[in-house]
């Protein structure tokens, strides 16, 4: 499997901090680009997996935000190659104009401040569009320690820290009947993949 690169295009720095957190730590090769102007020559000279874009610095008309709703909208394979796959950022004081913009384009955006689990659940569907993985992204290593959680989850974190770009905890953790959801569907495939061993060692129950 090739490997995962993806481009983050932003130029605030915590928003690119905040992203940087979430994804390195499944391993990509991460890069961050803070010039619209450039997106052109970064796609140029690499082959990118996924491109993560902010509205606000590329706007929602001109050449930077046609090229890449042009690729947003586009089949992912074209002569037998794949093509990057990409994701709007939209802060929230623009929303209100972005969203129904994005929308009509039928295009995939993820709100600013990020709600994790939605965050993690369309970037692992353009991922898996992408062939760069096989299975949804379920969890991430990183969680956010809100001034009213401390010591009330259970779940233990490596990485702790606090930033304002994500949203409160409860808004992206999963939910008890989406863990169920998640341990469900594990078991089955479980199921669809268990081979009976052979004990080697029992003797021939014909002889």
């Amino acid at each position: 499997m090739p490997e995962t690169k993806i481009l983050i295009v932003d130029d605030d720095a915590t928003s690119q901090a905040a992203l940087q957190l979430i994804l390195d730590s499944e391993g990509w090769k991460i890069r961050v680009q803070p010039l619209a102007s450039e997106i052109l020559n970064e796609l140029a000279r690499e082959e990118w997996t996924l491109l993560l874009a902010n509205v606000a610095l590329t706007g929602m008309s001109g050449p930077a935000f046609a090229t890449l709703r042009d690729l947003a909208q586009a089949p992912v394979l074209e002569a037998g190659k794949r093509r990057v796959r990409v994701l709007f950022i939209v802060p929230e004081l623009i929303a209100a104009h972005a969203q129904p913009i994005l929308e009509y384009e039928h295009v995939p955006y993820t709100l600013k401040p990020f709600h994790m689990h939605d965050f993690l659940e369309k970037v692992g569907d353009l991922l898996m569009e992408a062939g760069a993985i096989e299975k949804p992204i379920r969890q991430v290593r990183m969680a956010y320690a809100g001034p009213n959680r401390r010591g009330k989850d259970r779940r233990k974190s490596r990485d702790r820290r606090e930033t304002p770009m994500f949203a409160a905890r409860d808004d992206y953790y999963m939910t008890e009947e989406e863990i169920a959801e998640y341990e469900q569907q594990e078991a089955t495939e479980r199921k669809k993949t268990y081979r009976p061993r052979t004990d080697l060692g029992s003797p021939d129950k014909n002889k």
